[in-house]
């Protein structure tokens, strides 16, 4: 059984890695999601919309299948696993993210922009020093809940063939014939939804002073 948790500890490094990369790249891809479809011109609007639509309304699962294939049968070659990994949860959780941003963009008082226009504040000054601090704490909670559930849907790497922490508990309990390795890798998830838990927890204290 120690060979089997050593085996899941390090699959959970790749797991890790596809939380980390999907945070790194679709926390700001949100932003420039969430300003398109925010535009005026239809011309951006329509599709930034239509691309969050899809997003949302179809499983996280169903874009990893496509993203990995699609592009085999379309272009004639196909991305690695793991980059293919990447792109579709980027795609996926930046939809959410700009969603969750653009709720907070709309709740701040008009008023704040034309105080800054009398002030002669630029639009980047405005944006960044004080648009964009009220709306982290405003979207801090909404966004901590999407951090927690990509802990799980890490999970689901293994569609493309990922060998990722679930189905390496997977693979284990199959040649075992004991859910065990799964019990155990269940643990490991739970760990580490308490520590993204807690650390959101604990910023969202901070920001509330």
């Amino acid at each position: 059984m120690g060979q089997v948790t050593l085996q899941i500890l390090e699959s959970s490094v790749q797991s890790l890695k596809i939380f980390a990369l999907t945070l790194i790249f679709s926390l700001p891809l949100g932003f420039i999601v969430a300003a398109g479809k925010m535009s005026r011109f239809k011309v951006i609007s329509i599709p930034v919309s239509i691309f969050i639509m899809i997003m949302r309304g179809t499983p996280l699962i169903l874009q990893l299948i496509f993203v990995y294939f699609a592009p085999f049968y379309v272009l004639g070659f196909s991305f690695p696993r793991f980059t293919a990994c990447i792109v579709a949860f980027v795609l996926n959780y930046s939809a959410y993210f700009a969603e969750i941003y653009r709720g907070g963009l709309q709740s701040l008082d008009p008023g704040q922009h034309e105080a800054c226009y009398v002030l002669g504040l630029s639009k980047g000054t405005e944006f960044f020093y004080v648009k964009l601090p009220q709306v982290i704490r405003t979207v801090f909670p909404s966004v901590g809940n999407e951090v927690v559930t990509l802990v799980k849907d890490t999970a689901l790497a293994q569609t493309i063939g990922i060998a990722e922490l679930f189905r390496t508990a997977q693979t284990a309990s199959a040649r075992m014939f004991s859910v065990l390795p799964i019990f155990i890798a269940g643990i490991f998830y739970f760990v580490m939804n308490a520590v993204v838990s807690k650390t959101f927890d604990y910023f969202e204290k901070k920001m509330s002073y």
